[in-house]
């Protein structure tokens, strides 16, 4: 029996319609079916994915190999059980929601081959305005290096992998995580391989936004975040040395994982959850964040984490609310250092280090914090954003003030001081924003930027703190783009810019929203 060059595998639970296409963009890979194998684990699905997969199964059975299991709460144990099936030179793991470029497969094992590679990552794109950090995608390289690089900023696993690595190593997804058990397996085949590459030259993977929203990392609860944020820290732990090669993957974690466990949702949850989540935090940082890894975190999640590991659950509160509700804080300034005035600033009862609040190699970034007053669309042509300041010196600080989402630059109205701050007017052109819009959509991040001591800084403005999303269509040439403005995850002002597709039309007709409607 001839082995495939690559094996193929999804877990999949209740997909469709997604389902269909990621099948056919396998099927139709340019590598040729005689090269694949598709191993494709059913979850206990449903909503036909089963009979979906049984179907692609009959119309290629050489090709694509179907495992119906009950239903498991995660990916893990479909993904575990698809690798024992596994008989490919190399290993490429998909979501049953995502699909391929056409040529993705063929690229990716010449790649291997040639350089001699054990991971190779290929370019991934978001559809629906998901968000896919782009770092490490900047440029092919033959080489890269796991922890001098932007690489533990994309452990997701849709990369490919040489099977002979997996094996060797026994690597495996943990069973009792819901969410993010593809971390710990990305992170050990990165530490053990012997070559990582990546192509940036092409849209590999396509990662889907599901319009409905039902991933399960959507899904996931405050507690079992943190419990998975626990046991990946704990396995870089394990698996690493102390020092700047385990700090610089922890660098993500804290950044990311741990940190969105102290985001404004935060405020909502019932006070035990608060109180459980706080005290996890707490001992990760005391046992994990070191001094490298503190002085280069976000502003904000530095000091939220600041505030979980010196105070108790009311200050953290505060912190929170201070951004969530109160606004920019004043920037402290003593000598020549400068501090974020946030509650907890050399409080003697809570003995927080200074530089937990140091923000003086950032002080034109601090300056450039802005609060959205409002964005409102007029007509199809541009959307009025107004910022505030609580600098009434912003003018005289900065060389000039611009309001930019992504690249597009807005064109200034205004800039008008008073005694207790300075409001910023700038109309952003929506068909430059359609323009530049990726086919899947994009989510653009209104930003300030400043020229201000000597450089350039920028930052995410602060998104209204009633966010109201506002809507509007815009038409390129036979296509319409759908535009929204509202507040993310992180509190910012965000312009979602969608194309009107025929699914999503069917999508967002079986939740009876309008056209445009969240």
């Amino acid at each position: 029996m001839t082995v495939p060059d690559v094996t193929v595998v999804t877990a999949v639970y209740n997909t469709m319609p997604y389902l269909t296409r990621c099948l056919t963009s396998l099927v139709e890979q340019t590598i040729g079916r005689d090269r694949l194998q598709v191993v494709a684990v059913d979850d206990g699905s449903t909503d036909g994915s089963g009979r979906e997969l049984d179907r692609f199964a009959r119309m290629y059975p050489g090709t694509v190999k179907v495992l119906h299991q009950p239903n498991s709460g995660g990916p893990a144990g479909p993904s575990n059980r698809a690798l024992e099936h596994a008989t490919g030179r190399y290993v490429f793991f998909i979501g049953s929601d995502d699909y391929l470029g056409p040529e993705a497969l063929e690229r990716l094992v010449d790649a291997a081959d040639r350089w001699d590679s054990d991971v190779v990552l290929g370019r991934l794109v978001g559809v629906n305005s998901r968000y896919i950090h782009q770092a490490i995608y900047a440029e092919n390289a033959a080489e890269v290096d796991l922890f001098d690089s932007a690489l533990p900023w994309s452990l997701s696993n849709t990369k490919l992998f040489r099977r002979d690595l997996i094996e060797k190593y026994g690597l495996r997804y943990p069973e009792d995580m819901p969410v993010g058990s593809d971390q710990p397996f990305t992170i050990e085949a990165c530490v053990r391989a012997r070559r990582i590459s990546v192509l940036a030259d092409y849209d590999y993977y396509y990662a889907v936004r599901r319009l409905n929203a039902r991933n399960i990392t959507y899904k996931s609860r405050h507690r079992e975040r943190l419990r998975c944020a626990e046991e990946i820290v704990a396995f870089v732990a394990g698996l690493i040395e102390p020092g700047p090669r385990r700090d610089a993957v922890l660098l993500r974690h804290f950044t990311w994982e741990i940190a969105k466990l102290l985001e404004n949702d935060f405020l909502g949850l019932e006070r035990d959850v608060q109180s459980d989540v706080a005290a996890g935090v707490r001992a990760l940082a005391e046992a994990y964040l070191t001094d490298r890894i503190r002085d280069q975190l976000p502003v904000e999640a530095r000091i939220r984490l600041a505030a979980a590991r010196y105070g108790d659950v009311d200050h953290l509160l505060a912190v929170i609310r201070q951004d969530a509700e109160l606004g920019i804080p004043p920037a402290v300034v003593d000598g020549d250092r400068w501090y974020a005035g946030y509650p907890g600033f050399r409080d003697p009862q809570l003995g927080i280090p200074d530089a937990w609040y140091d923000i003086t190699a950032g002080a034109a970034d601090w300056v450039a914090r802005l609060d959205t007053v409002s964005a409102a669309f007029e007509g199809s042509r541009a959307l009025l954003v107004t910022a505030r300041s609580p600098r009434p010196d912003l003018a005289e600080l900065t060389g000039a003030v611009a309001l930019v989402a992504g690249d597009v630059v807005g064109a200034t109205v205004s800039v008008v001081a008073d005694a207790t701050g300075t409001t910023v007017r700038a109309r952003i052109p929506l068909d430059r924003l359609v323009a530049d819009t990726a086919p899947g959509g994009e989510l653009r991040t209104v930003q300030a930027r400043v020229e201000a001591f000597g450089t350039t800084g920028v930052a995410a403005l602060r998104g209204a703190r009633r966010p109201v999303p506002q809507r509007t269509v815009v038409r390129r040439g036979v296509r319409l783009h759908i535009l929204t403005t509202t507040t993310n995850h992180k509190g910012q002002l965000v312009i979602a810019v969608a194309p009107v597709t025929p699914r999503r039309l069917v999508a967002r007709l079986r939740r009876g929203l309008p056209l445009g409607g969240k």
